[in-house]
C-alpha cells in the first residue's frame, strides 16, 4: 500500500472481491486532496463493518460507494458511508 500520511480521506470504492482464502479485498481511490487519484488497496481487516451488511456474501454491493478512509499510525481503516 502507498504509505499516506495520518489524515482523513473522501474516498470510493473502485474494486471489491472475496480472495481465494475469503477475506474481503477492495481498492479505493481518494476522491478530494492533494492526493486524488491515488488508488489504494485494502484487505477485510482494514473494513470497517457495519451491522446487517452481507458485504462478505457480496463484495460487489461496495462497488461505487464513498467512503472515509482514516490513516492513524499508518494504518488504515475504511468506513463506507451505506452499504
Amino acid at each position: 500500500m502507498p504509505m499516506l500520511p495520518d489524515g482523513t480521506y473522501d474516498v470510493i470504492v473502485v474494486d471489491a472481491e472475496t480472495g481465494d482464502d475469503g477475506e474481503l479485498r477492495i481498492e479505493v481511490t481518494i476522491s478530494l486532496g492533494p492526493h486524488v487519484g491515488d488508488v489504494i488497496p485494502l484487505r477485510g481487516r482494514h473494513v470497517e463493518r457495519r451491522r446487517g451488511t452481507s458485504v462478505a456474501q457480496d463484495p460487489y454491493a461496495l462497488l461505487g460507494v464513498p467512503g472515509t478512509l482514516r490513516v492513524r499510525d499508518g494504518q488504515p481503516v475504511f468506513r463506507p458511508e451505506t452499504a
